[in-house]
């Protein structure tokens, strides 16, 4: 089974054929997105050599453009100096099906 390493958003995602992962929203109106692989690896055999990795590519469809993730919240507090603040932050991710791996 065929498995690479990919790089999205600045984060890196081990993936195979079906896979969905959810990363940071990515900018644009598509319905599939292609990556270059950082390595790919097929059973026994590993590519990381960059020359032969140029002409890989992983295929992936986009099953939700945009939606919000749970919200992280954070909180500062002093004891007995009346400090104290609530944040609350939900970043904005897409969905993707990983369809080939080349």
């Amino acid at each position: 089974m065929k498995q690479a390493v990919i790089s999205v958003s600045g984060t890196q995602h081990l993936v195979k054929e079906g896979d969905e992962i959810v990363v940071n929203k990515l900018v644009g109106d598509k319905k599939s997105v292609d990556f270059t692989p950082l390595m790919v690896v097929d059973g026994k055999d590993s590519i990381v050599d960059s020359k032969k990795l140029e002409s890989a590519k992983v295929s992936a469809k986009v099953l939700e453009q945009e939606f919000k993730g749970d919200k992280v919240t954070s909180i500062r507090y002093k004891a007995k100096k009346r400090v104290n603040t609530k944040k609350g932050h939900r970043q904005t991710l897409t969905k993707l099906q990983i369809s080939a791996i080349k």
